[in-house]
């Protein structure tokens, strides 16, 4: 997978060329590449913004240079994405859809935003990573090569590193425990001591759905659960009932 990102500020990006992401990019699994839109403009002072038609605070971002930065780099099988607040929300779905991609451009806005021209015309579409709104598209650009790039064969140790996590199955991932088996007189579940592979499933299965009932009920309601999946749950219900 190739990835190329449109930003004002190529500097942010460097912490990218750490952990597991470098490791990807050094083995060359992935391709990771960064333009710096100022590149781009005319402007002898490498200009990229002006002021909003209409009034108003704050500046927009010129269509020109990000034109000329998207063709520099566009292919045909580019997918274009500008992370924006206005965006689809991001999610695990969405990360897996694009793992499948050859080509990605993450498009980087700053200050009020990008001229809706270029949104009109350039961007296959607009993707948040939540409902909240940060001073550009970096920090979200990171995100996504992140989340995305991990799902590229190789990138992990193996598929069970992320096949178990949480979202991955619409569930939260089971507690997990490392040694030592006694903390501060706190024990690790008998049942992962067993070497039962079996039980050790089930109580990891359960314990999935408890979090998730627990923390992110919301997510139950978009998946579909197996007949054993339906038991646990209600056996779930009727512990947390006779706690309350």
């Amino acid at each position: 997978m190739k990835i190329d990102v449109l930003t004002l500020f190529p500097e942010m990006f460097e912490v990218m060329n750490t952990s597991i992401i470098g490791r990807a990019i050094e083995d060359n699994l992935i391709s990771v590449n960064y333009t710096n839109i100022r590149d781009f403009s005319e402007d002898k002072h490498r200009r990229v913004d002006d002021y909003s038609y209409g009034g108003g605070p704050g500046m927009v971002m010129k269509p020109e240079p990000i034109y000329r930065a998207i063709m520099n780099v566009k292919k045909e099988n580019s997918r274009i994405i500008y992370l924006s607040p206005k965006g689809k929300v991001y999610d695990q779905n969405l990360a897996n859809e694009l793992s499948k991609e050859e080509h990605l451009v993450l498009l980087c806005g700053h200050y009020e935003g990008i001229d809706q021209r270029i949104i009109e015309n350039c961007i296959t579409e607009e993707i948040s990573i939540g409902d909240y709104v940060l001073t550009g598209g970096e920090l979200a650009s990171m995100v996504i090569i992140d989340s995305v790039a991990r799902l590229i064969p190789g990138v992990l140790a193996g598929e069970d590193s992320f096949t178990e996590e949480s979202h991955y199955n619409g569930l939260l991932e089971y507690p997990q425990y490392t040694r030592p088996q006694n903390f501060n007189d706190l024990e690790v579940p008998e049942v992962l001591l067993s070497g039962n592979h079996k039980k050790i499933d089930e109580w990891r299965k359960y314990h999935s759905l408890k979090d998730t009932y627990l923390k992110r009920p919301d997510l139950l309601k978009n998946i579909e659960l197996t007949k054993q999946e339906k038991l646990m749950l209600e056996d779930i219900i009727k512990e947390l009932g006779t706690i309350k």
